[in-house]
């Protein structure tokens, strides 16, 4: 059987070190700062894939630009699938709430903030664009401590008020 090509690296943005897990040619993961379980792992890099990732995760970070282009591959259920290609439709600048989602899916809000919380590309599939009906919600599976802080610091640098 043939081991697929991953490598993993280090991308430092404003909200903290991002490890970035690549498998295939594809972006399989994002670990936020403090979910990672693995450093800087570095097998069969490929160097302009790693390039082209940094480069939009920069404009990202620097612009809020947010028109990413990358390969993803997205391990996940049907209706996390379902999810999170909902989360992409949403704009930079603008939030939907768990419920606004889940009525579009004929679900419920918790189902759908579970498939937020397994997004295993934060940052390039935007969940933390979506919101609680009464205030920001969660992020990462957290309800308060530094992932909410990130959340906060995305939400603002893409324009919208709290």
């Amino acid at each position: 059987m043939v081991e697929p090509k991953a490598f993993s690296f280090i991308f430092d943005s404003p909200v903290g070190p991002l490890v970035v897990t690549v498998r295939d040619s594809m972006v399989c993961g994002i670990d936020l700062p403090g979910k990672s379980d693995h450093g800087n792992r570095m097998m069969e890099e490929d160097a302009e894939l790693k390039a082209e990732i940094a480069a939009q995760l920069r404009r990202y970070f620097s612009t809020g630009d947010d028109s990413f282009s990358l390969p993803l591959n997205m391990m996940g259920t049907p209706f996390q699938q379902r999810v999170w290609q909902q989360l992409r439709s949403i704009p930079s600048g603008e939030t939907r709430t768990y419920g606004e989602i889940a009525r579009r899916l004929g679900s419920s809000a918790r189902a759908v903030g579970n498939a937020c919380r397994r997004n295993p590309v934060p940052v390039i599939v935007p969940c933390h664009r979506v919101v609680s009906a009464a205030g920001l919600g969660g992020f990462s599976g957290q309800v308060q401590g530094d992932m909410l802080d990130i959340k906060r610091w995305l939400l603002k640098h893409e324009g919208v008020i709290l």
